[in-house]
């Protein structure tokens, strides 16, 4: 696994935490405005000055369970 910058990796598990209350909760203005602000965060991040679609994968793995990311490898 990559090592990110402590600021993304943060952003990101926020970003997945709101967008599973989203999932459970529909309609809620406050998660997807929360939504919408952590998306920026990550889209306009420093640390994309040498993008990768790999790179964006390992990032979006810090947000997800350890099930959830070992199930995806094996398939």
């Amino acid at each position: 696994m990559r090592s990110f910058p402590a600021d993304l990796a943060q952003a990101q598990q926020e970003w997945s935490a709101t967008y599973q209350q989203l999932a459970e909760r529909s309609g809620r203005t406050e998660l997807r405005l929360r939504l919408y602000r952590l998306s920026a965060q990550l889209f306009f991040h420093p640390y994309w000055r040498r993008p990768s679609p790999a790179v964006w994968q390992d990032l979006r793995d810090l947000g997800r369970s350890e099930r959830d990311v070992s199930g995806r490898r094996q398939q």
